[in-house]
């Protein structure tokens, strides 16, 4: 039989080793951390919303799609606490910056809910204010109540 407990810390330092090196930027490193089947779920209705399935869309999905959407050396990170039971562990987090195609200033509070199983990042469903994402990040004024095409 399986220790919940020991689930549980493993879980709570697999997520902090994660935003460790997604701090430090250190590729490599971050890829490591998602199983080779996972899958990164943002919702909502942008360009940059759907799922991303395995590591390696993940990876161009962390590296490509979000360090261009940044004026480079402006994007930083603050976590609040990890809220972990079993193999599920719950963040939230801010994200500011300057939007490359706005030179807006970007603030940004996400809420990431992680599956992780053996030390590896399984699932991850994200939420964030998407209206913010694409007024700063996209430039677009679409108004939230406007039904897409």
């Amino acid at each position: 039989m399986t220790d919940q407990r020991s689930v549980t810390a493993d879980t709570a330092s697999t997520l902090q080793g994660y935003l460790d090196a997604l701090v430090s930027g250190d590729l490599d490193r971050i890829g490591a951390f998602f199983a080779p089947d996972a899958t990164w779920q943002i919702h909502g209705t942008m360009p940059l919303c759907g799922i991303y399935r395995g590591s390696e869309e993940i990876m161009t999905l962390l590296s490509g799609a979000l360090g261009g959407l940044f004026e480079p050396g402006t994007q930083a990170f603050t976590f609040g606490a990890v809220v972990a039971d079993g193999e599920t562990a719950a963040l939230e987090w801010n994200v500011t910056g300057t939007g490359s195609a706005t030179h807006r200033r970007y603030d940004n509070d996400y809420c990431g809910i992680f599956v992780i199983r053996n030390k590896r990042i399984h699932a991850v469903r994200e939420y964030f204010d998407t209206d913010h994402v694409r007024e700063v990040l996209y430039g677009s004024t679409r108004s939230s109540t406007e039904v897409p095409a």
